[in-house]
């Protein structure tokens, strides 16, 4: 009897997925891709560099170098009755003097009250405090109402990195965010330094130092400074 299932192909199972294969294959040459055979095999991807972070400046960092040689820190020679450990600003000047003894102090470039807000007299340090709040007096908020009413510490805050208040006064030695000032009749009345050499100046006084805010008038009578 005649068999019609001898003529047909030996096309097995295993052959029709060879043939398969070898057309996937041909097709992804052609493009000039190649396509992965078996996908369901996931090849981790690389992993990924992490993002440099630049570590932030350091408040004030540049500042000596950007000052004027005349309002950098700097030991100058300075003859005066006032004992060791005074600090004498000298406005006119824009100049904060520590005095050393021996005929000499260390010269700090300073910040002063503008027209109208400057001041003299003897005060003492009553108060020190580092990276301080800022609370604006009723009057300063009478004149400027947009400020804020009150600010915490920190390099955003006009009061700098350290203060040192005098006496019962409003006023104070202290930093400032705003180290281009120094040199400038630009405040309401405080001292203001950068906060490198406010760190210092504060590094050196105590409670109870004695500070001398001369007129802007005249210099003191018993001073004379000449740079060392």
């Amino acid at each position: 009897m005649f068999n019609l299932e001898a003529f047909k192909c030996p096309f097995s199972r295993a052959a029709a997925f060879g043939v398969a294969i070898g057309a996937v294959t041909l097709s992804g040459t052609a493009s000039g891709a190649p396509l992965q055979l078996f996908p369901f095999f996931i090849t981790p991807p690389a992993a990924s560099e992490p993002p440099v972070v630049q570590p932030a400046p350091s408040e004030d960092e540049g500042t000596a170098a950007e000052l004027p040689a005349r309002l950098k820190r700097q030991v100058v020679s300075y003859a005066t009755r006032e004992a060791p450990g005074t600090i004498i600003i000298d406005t006119p000047n824009t100049y904060l003097y520590y005095v050393l003894g021996g005929g000499q102090a260390i010269r700090y470039g300073i910040g002063v009250g503008r027209d109208g807000f400057t001041w003299s007299g003897v005060q003492s340090i009553t108060r020190k405090a580092e990276w301080p709040d800022w609370t604006p007096p009723p009057e300063m908020i009478a004149r400027q109402p947009y400020l804020p009413r009150h600010m915490a510490g920190g390099p955003g805050n006009p009061l700098g990195a350290r203060a040192m208040y005098l006496g019962g006064t409003v006023y104070r030695i202290h930093g400032t965010n705003a180290p281009q000032t120094i040199g400038t009749h630009v405040s309401s009345g405080c001292i203001r330094l950068t906060n490198q050499d406010v760190a210092d100046l504060y590094s050196r006084v105590s409670v109870g130092t004695k500070v001398i805010v001369l007129p802007m008038d005249r210099r003191a009578e018993n001073a004379v400074s000449t740079r060392g």
